[in-house]
């Protein structure tokens, strides 16, 4: 075959000349090229899926045609995976559901995947790879992304049965096989950095008492401080996890069968241990890159410039197993993504991407506890032109954010341990000063107003997942005449990934309109020009009972969408006692619900669910616990007390709820409705029951309280506290409904939030009695749930109807003589109420929802709106929706964005004219005709026949 035609660039970075490398070249691709990459993770399916996105990989059905034909060879027996959530598989995450490639992308674009043959030696010279089964792949360019190897402390008893690495499916397989056997009772992870945490939540996961061991004075050395690693410290050891920092491993020793029975620690302590995990950090995999003479850095990783280009022409290498052109060896999938779009860049033709650095600012949960660091968080301070810092700190709840700022007030970095939620915000202003008060952004409540998006400048990043710029945005939403943040998405793929950024693009979006003079239309959709609280008091007034009611009378046309839709599920759910109205999930409610109201339960990012029973004022009585326990045990769930004083079981598949159910009712539990926008919980001290200090039995009003108002829908999930004095046990002033007891009586404070946007709640009425009080609340409640808006928190919706005064007038002055009817339709669903999860236990027609597939399905199972899982003759999963004029629409049924099998639970609507769904995840909508991802086209569901 002949060899590929290149010429020369004179671009080649300088630092990259001085080590050695030779200049960039473009590929000329005449004819078909073969393209060998060694390695098949997360980073070397990324660059395939990049090549596969510039239309560089040749036409399987076109021989000779232009463009790389690619060989893979892989080390595992399975395809790419998600690494990054490998923990998942601990809690039921199947090999599905964790991979990234699926036959489909392999079979359209001719890639030859070879599984468990991977590369034993590369000839740069003759341009070919030996593998260990002994075949021969010659190559006209290759790209190695072999990863890294975890690092096993050279100590004594390191290989005895019992020592695990965590790497791996492979790994996560046979830790949990050696875990379950009888008499595994204890494990031992050393090294307290990232992986290390996560290992030791696996430990826990199942089953074993668990010990985290760290050579370095405190935890994740690498990204936080004495202060951040004490707050963590205290969050891990608190769920039970022993904590040894400042020492490190010498010796595991063996039982007389050769197994692991104990770690001695460098100090002299022996932990009596069955397992011991090795998370010490990982090396760079760079054998085959020393072997055939590429140069390779002093400590590792192998040397490539910024087109990721070795020091042979040919070859290339991405991922952990690279040296970037800035001397750095980067452990985190991100970069690695980048280093992967710079390579096949270069291949595709056009090499206009490099990589010369990244930045390693991460977010993370680990063990339940919210950690982040971003820009420089260690910069030295004190000095003089050193940073200064600001520090917030609270050892009760495991919080601590500390901010680095520089001599000129620009943002060097910061640490976030226990509440993250700012770390969106500050992110893209790092490097410059804060456009508010640095204690704005740390503070868990502030007067002080924090800036919109506006403040951002035009090169910072917004979506941090595709690297989009926010004058990205702004030029999209200018060319494209963009109205929405589905043309955004569609434009820039911002918002496409955890979505975490959608709150910030939508700001950016309404400036841009504003700036425009473009006035967004009011109305909740496309189909509906009525906002939330209009269709409320239309619903109401008119006593319209279903969705197809409404779309006639005031619709604009089409069959909804996953916005309106769950809108109007929440307003039937919550004006079902004036409509008559029954279960929430009766006939046609069942297919506006949103994605955890679908199934009462709470969707989890692996397509399974948590159930989380009501424990009102934290009250348990010792059998619930044994049937909470027991569940737990036998569905082999995870189990989590939750902030919110309940136990949180995750890891069920939909068709278990039921049997879950079943037994929590026996007992005398119920929904805690913590799938629903409605009240979650009424967190409580102990009060004057046993505290010394407290005034008010807070627990017996906090009961009271989350009875009188369980299964009420508002515009989004409302929380309450109550606490027995001012010193604030229940943290009341940060909840919706606050109230804090006081000699004469309750203190009742209003519309208070955690979250991103933290604010302390307002003192509506002081003194008040118990009647007094439930009454306020009767009355609060209702106003908020007719004239809140869609998904409208009680804190953005005090600002913009008024504030305190306004409320005072309308609750207490009754200036709109409504108080009587607020207070009597709040009666009216306290009698009312019904247990949803008995509801659905006593109702067969309602249980049949809960099964999970159709193994012969037929048009005539399918509810017009509303989909089913089904498993197609040739084994196929797909998802089968009937729209409401009975055509019947088949697509695969794996959400493409997080592998879950799960869009057959999504909302059947329409959009500009197309019949859509929305994935549960996270809402992308697909075509049903045609699979196409409306908010990303490169991304296509399979379609099949009817």
């Amino acid at each position: 075959m002949p060899r590929p035609a290149y010429r020369q660039r004179e671009d080649l970075p300088p630092a990259a000349a001085r080590r050695g490398i030779p200049p960039a070249r473009r590929s000329v691709t005449p004819m078909t090229q073969t393209l060998v990459l060694i390695g098949h993770g997360m980073v070397g399916h990324r660059f395939l899926e990049t090549l596969a996105e510039r239309g560089a990989l040749a036409d399987p059905a076109a021989p000779g045609g232009p463009g790389w034909r690619v060989t893979v060879l892989a080390e595992e027996d399975r395809p790419a995976y998600d690494r990054v959530h490998l923990s998942s598989a601990f809690t039921g995450a199947t090999d599905a559901e964790l991979t990234l490639c699926d036959d489909d992308f392999l079979a359209r674009h001719g890639i030859d995947l070879r599984l468990s043959d991977p590369a034993e030696h590369i000839d740069t010279a003759a341009r070919t790879v030996a593998t260990t089964s002994g075949a021969t792949v010659p190559y006209d360019a290759l790209v190695i992304a072999t990863g890294s190897y975890p690092f096993v402390p050279p100590i004594p008893g390191a290989d005895a049965p019992g020592c695990f690495t965590y790497r791996t499916l492979y790994d996560v397989e046979t830790l949990s096989a050696y875990a379950s056997e009888e008499g595994r009772t204890t494990g031992v992870v050393i090294g307290g950095g990232l992986l290390g945490l996560e290992a030791a939540g696996a430990l826990r996961t199942l089953g074993l008492r668990t010990h985290v061991v760290e050579f370095a004075p405190r935890l994740m050395p690498l990204q936080v401080d004495d202060g951040g690693a004490a707050a963590l410290r205290a969050t891990i050891e608190s769920m039970g996890v022993s904590v040894h920092t400042g020492v490190g491993a010498s010796r595991v020793d063996a039982d007389d069968e050769g197994a692991v029975r104990a770690l001695c620690l460098s100090d002299g302590r022996t932990l009596d241990v069955d397992v011991v995990v090795f998370s010490a950090g990982v090396r760079p995999r760079d054998r085959l890159a020393r072997e055939a003479g590429l140069v390779v850095g002093d400590r590792g990783g192998i040397v490539v410039d910024a087109h990721c280009r070795t020091t042979d022409p040919y070859v290339y290498a991405i991922g952990e197993c690279a040296q970037g052109a800035d001397g750095r060896v980067y452990g985190l999938v991100a970069p690695g993504y980048q280093m992967a779009e710079a390579a096949a860049d270069a291949l595709a033709g056009d090499g206009t991407a490099v990589f010369t650095g990244a930045d390693t600012s991460t977010k993370l949960k680990l063990m339940g506890a919210d950690v982040a660091s971003f820009g420089d968080p260690f910069a030295p301070e004190g000095a003089e032109g050193g940073a200064v810092s600001v520090v917030f700190s609270d050892s009760r709840e495991g919080v601590y954010k500390k901010l680095l700022l520089g001599p000129e007030g620009q943002l060097l970095g910061g640490i976030l341990v226990g509440d993250a939620e700012a770390y969106g915000t500050l992110v893209p202003h790092a490097g410059r000063p804060l456009p508010a008060p640095p204690q704005a952004y740390v503070l868990p409540a502030s007067d002080i107003e924090l800036p919109g998006a506006d403040a951002l400048p035009d090169d910072a990043v917004v979506c941090s997942c595709h690297n989009v710029t926010k004058g990205a945005v702004r030029t999209a939403v200018a060319e494209n005449s963009l109205t929405d943040i589905g043309g955004i998405k569609r434009c820039t793929k911002a918002g496409t990934g955890c979505g975490g950024c959608l709150a910030t693009l939508q700001s950016v979006l309404d400036a841009e309109l504003a700036a425009a003079g473009v006035e967004r239309p009011k109305g909740l959709c496309e189909h509906f020009a009525l906002t939330r609280a209009e269709i409320y008091e239309t619903v109401r007034t008119e006593r319209i009972r279903s969705f197809t009611e409404l779309m006639t009378k005031h619709g604009l046309g089409g069959e909804g969408c996953a916005v309106c839709k769950p809108v109007v599920g929440n307003v039937l759910g919550t004006l079902a006692p004036e409509l008559g109205l029954g279960h929430v999930l009766d006939g046609e409610q069942a297919a506006l619900q949103d994605s955890n109201d679908l199934f009462l339960a709470n969707l989890q990012k692996d397509g399974t669910y948590s159930v989380v029973p009501r424990v009102p004022g934290g009250e348990i009585t010792p059998a619930q616990l044994i049937a909470i326990g027991e569940v737990a045990r036998d569905f082999d769930l995870y189990t989590k007390i939750t902030g919110g004083q309940r136990i949180d079981l995750s890891g069920a598949r939909a068709d278990q709820l039921p049997a879950i159910w079943r037994r929590l009712v026996a007992v005398g539990l119920e929904s805690g409705h913590a799938y629903g926008k409605s009240l979650r919980t009424v967190k409580s001290c102990v009060g004057a029951k046993f505290c010394r200090f407290g005034q008010g039995d807070s627990v017996r009003l906090a009961i009271d309280l989350e009875l009188r108002y369980r299964g009420l829908r508002t515009p989004h999930k409302i929380k309450g506290g109550v606490s027995g004095c001012l010193r604030e046990c229940a943290e009341a002033r940060g909840k919706d409904i606050g109230v804090i007891a006081t000699a004469n009586g309750w203190n009742l404070y209003v519309c208070g939030n955690g979250g991103a946007r933290p604010r302390h709640a307002d003192l509506l009425a002081a003194d008040l009695s118990t009647t007094e009080l439930l009454s306020l609340v009767d009355r609060f409640l209702m106003y908020y749930l007719r004239t809140g808006e869609r998904l409208e928190r009680t804190a953005p919706w005090f600002e913009r109807i008024g504030g305190l005064d306004h409320l005072k007038s309308v609750l207490i002055d009754d200036s709109l003589g409504i108080c009587a009817e607020l207070e009597a339709q709040m009666d009216r669903h306290a009698a009312a109420y019904r247990d949803e999860w008995q509801a659905v236990l006593e109702d067969p027609q309602a249980l049949a929802r809960f099964e999970q597939h159709l193994a012969q399905p037929s048009p005539e199972f399918l509810e017009p709106g509303r989909g089913r899982a089904a498993v197609l003759p040739d084994g196929t999963e797909a998802a089968l929706f009937k729209d409401g004029a009975g055509r019947v629409y088949a697509v695969g049924n794996r959400d493409p964005f997080s592998g879950a099998d799960v869009i057959a639970h999504g909302i059947l609507g329409t959009r500009g004219g197309r019949t859509v769904v929305a994935s549960p995840m996270h809402k992308q909508e697909f075509d049903l005709r045609t699979g196409e991802c409306l908010d990303d086209p490169s991304v296509v569901l399979p379609v099949h026949e009817v």
